[in-house]
């Protein structure tokens, strides 16, 4: 996390873009079946292991992962480094009333954090070039998209060029946990990982399918890399 901090402060600064990305297990399977979505996130700045199924699939195919940043963990460090450094940030995502309801709790928990703009994140694609320019006119340093995958990936991959804003951050559902709409997993479940079971808890008929399909399907990924490294690593030793 100190790190990531680092490096998007620097960004800012120095006004170089940066494109982050979190991952966990349903994108690794949305990269899977999707070559556009795979090569947006290999060109993005900056990668986080959101999820703790990442940090287990880094120690079985041997990739040190320091620890997890999830991505509204980050989203909420940041809000508080723009509060303190000035940075103006812009939120674009979410239903109407959640954005409004989120943006009410950011003005009273961060009262010195310049808003340099919000929009809901229903439009037509018309509306696109107008959206942009008045982000751009904003003259925003942060721009949060509240988008769901892999819309937002697709979306600041294909106006990233357009943009006058050095960092850029999908940040899925972090909006509707911050204006309320949605409840975060106590600290027990984020402790240990298991954010998953209590959405799955809360919500079993909408994320059945995503986790427990999902969740299996991620494993005979990580199975078929393993044999995958096994393989390669055995024909090295033979050369």
């Amino acid at each position: 996390m100190k790190e990531t901090l680092r490096i998007i402060e620097e960004s800012i600064e120095k006004r170089t873009k940066i494109h982050h990305v979190s991952i966990n297990a349903h994108k690794v399977n949305l990269i899977n079946k999707d070559s556009c979505l795979e090569a947006i996130v290999d060109k993005a700045n900056l990668v986080n292991a959101d999820g703790s199924s990442i940090l287990l699939a880094g120690k079985v195919l041997g990739v040190n992962i320091p620890e997890r940043v999830t991505g509204v963990d980050l989203f909420i460090n940041l809000l508080k480094i723009c509060e303190t450094n000035g940075y103006r940030a812009y939120f674009f995502g979410a239903e109407e009333e959640s954005l409004h309801c989120m943006i009410k709790n950011i003005k009273r928990d961060y009262p010195k954090l310049q808003i340099a703009g919000f929009r809901n994140g229903y439009f037509e694609s018309k509306d696109n070039d107008d959206i942009v320019k008045n982000m751009n006119e904003s003259k925003a340093d942060v721009l949060f998209v509240a988008f769901s995958s892999p819309k937002k990936e697709y979306w600041i991959n294909n106006n990233e060029s357009k943009l006058n804003i050095p960092f850029l951050m999908g940040v899925g559902g972090s909006f509707d946990i911050l204006s309320g709409v949605t409840k975060r997993a106590p600290g027990i479940f984020q402790k240990y990982g298991l954010e998953w079971l209590y959405r799955f808890i809360n919500e079993p008929k909408r994320m059945f399918h995503r986790y427990f399909f999902g969740n299996g399907k991620f494993l005979i990924l990580l199975i078929k890399e393993y044999a995958k490294k096994k393989r390669r690593s055995f024909l090295e030793r033979c050369n």
